[in-house]
């Protein structure tokens, strides 16, 4: 069963059971879309929980989940990892992918030019960066905005991108005096 992680939960909110969470979906809805929730501590198994309600509360989700019933029993959850079956992730829409779907893919430039594939990705509230490992080895953190992804195609398991001007050459650029001044 292929699972995946979109959130963690981050701590107790209030005493009736209920708990913030940083999502790594885009989606709030995603939690009230699939039918449960697996949670667990990592190199643990992951329990199923069935969620009561959703809602935003200052640029967080809160979750309450069935059987989960006051502060205690949700400061159990504090840390664990939030997963969903991949098989119960609602459909995407026509210009919409899921990250996981991405990792592995080769990026390119308009003209042709590999940049490299995508290994990782780092989510920021507001920002989702993909971390590119380039050909050298070199990492390179990419900004996945939409003035830079010119296109995806899963097919071909293909991105084109336009980086801002210079970006690959802060990554790229090979380090010809160390760092040290020439005098």
């Amino acid at each position: 069963m292929e699972m995946l992680v979109v959130a963690e939960v981050v701590k107790p909110h209030g005493l009736r059971g209920e708990v913030c969470i940083e999502s790594h979906a885009d989606s709030p809805f995603l939690f009230d879309e699939v039918p449960c929730l697996y949670l667990a501590k990592k190199g643990q198994k992951p329990r199923r929980f069935v969620v009561r309600s959703s809602r935003k509360h200052k640029g967080r989700m809160l979750l309450t989940f069935k059987g989960v019933e006051g502060r205690d029993e949700a400061e159990a959850l504090r840390g664990m990892e939030i997963l969903v079956r991949e098989k119960d992730l609602p459909e995407t829409g026509d210009d919409e992918v899921y990250m996981h779907e991405l990792e592995g893919m080769a990026v390119e430039l308009e003209d042709g030019t590999v940049v490299g594939t995508i290994s990782n990705f780092i989510l920021a509230p507001g920002q989702e960066t993909w971390v590119i490992s380039s050909s050298e080895g070199k990492e390179i953190l990419f900004p996945a905005v939409e003035e830079f992804v010119l296109s995806v195609d899963l097919d071909a398991e293909k991105i084109v991108v336009a980086p801002p001007e210079g970006l690959l050459d802060i990554y790229l650029a090979e380090k010809k005096d160390n760092g040290k001044k020439n005098k």
